[in-house]
């Protein structure tokens, strides 16, 4: 199957929406969304990217967004088989990656449970893009040979993680949905055994107009001296201070 083929009636297809700038998108995404009966978007979902819709189809949010009214996602899995069921032409749009902590996994399962078909258009994922657009490479022969992905939930006391060997194991660390809770993060981090002046930067909105880049350490981030904003991707350890401000 191309991926790229029209969407059949009744078929959804799990898009990756990229990091924001329609530009990002793949060409297999940028064609189903603009050929599709309805398309569900998540709240990190750019207004470009919507905009490349085609004219009379139905848009439907279904945001999942921390500490604000957002769908469950029983009943976004809901939506998408009933609407699928109803012969709609489904575009599930999610911000990034669908599987990079997209949830995606949870309606694949979800599809073919209800033996709907489906298919999958992977998305650049902002733990890669956004680095990248400040200049940091999440991989450098000099500094690194691994790097980890995580999530920023996992700060909390009933963290599934194991902070010490994640810091042993991992010189470069990159957190999504790491603004809300980053003294938390950066805590734990120091306490596993992370120095105080190890470098971390948090990219705000990458590819977007108000995409910002803050250059700062562990300790003040632990102090609370840093003020972050969602969404963000945070990336700690010294390929930060391998930083290239090309876009100045």
């Amino acid at each position: 199957m191309k991926l790229d083929a029209p969407i059949k009636a009744g078929e959804v297809a799990l898009v990756g929406a990229g990091p924001g700038d329609a530009c990002l998108l793949t060409l297999a995404a940028a064609k189903l969304i603009g050929d599709c009966d309805v398309i569900v978007y998540d709240a990190l979902v750019s207004e470009d990217v919507l905009n490349m819709a085609a004219v009379g189809s139905d848009l439907i949010e279904a945001g999942k967004r921390g500490g604000r009214p957002s769908a469950k996602q029983h009943d976004i899995c809901e939506t998408l088989i009933d609407l699928a069921k109803a012969g709609k032409r489904v575009v599930r749009l999610k911000g990034g990656d669908p599987f990079v902590f997209g949830r995606g996994g949870e309606e694949m399962r979800a599809l073919a449970a209800a033996t709907i078909r489906f298919r999958v258009i992977p998305g650049i994922t902002a733990g890669v893009a956004a680095p990248a657009m400040a200049g940091i490479p999440v991989t450098d022969r000099s500094v690194n040979a691994t790097l980890a992905f995580l999530t920023g939930h996992e700060a909390s006391e009933k963290s599934r993680m194991d902070w010490k060997a994640l810091t042993q194991a991992f010189p470069v660390l990159v957190f999504y949905m790491g603004a809300k809770n980053l003294p938390q993060i950066a805590n734990r981090l120091l306490e596993a055994g992370l120095a105080q002046q190890t470098s971390l930067a948090i990219i705000h909105a990458a590819t977007l107009d108000d995409e910002n880049t803050i250059i700062s350490t562990l300790e003040k981030a632990a102090r609370g001296e840093i003020t972050a904003h969602s969404p963000s991707i945070v990336i700690i350890g010294d390929v930060v201070n391998e930083r290239i401000s090309w876009k100045d």
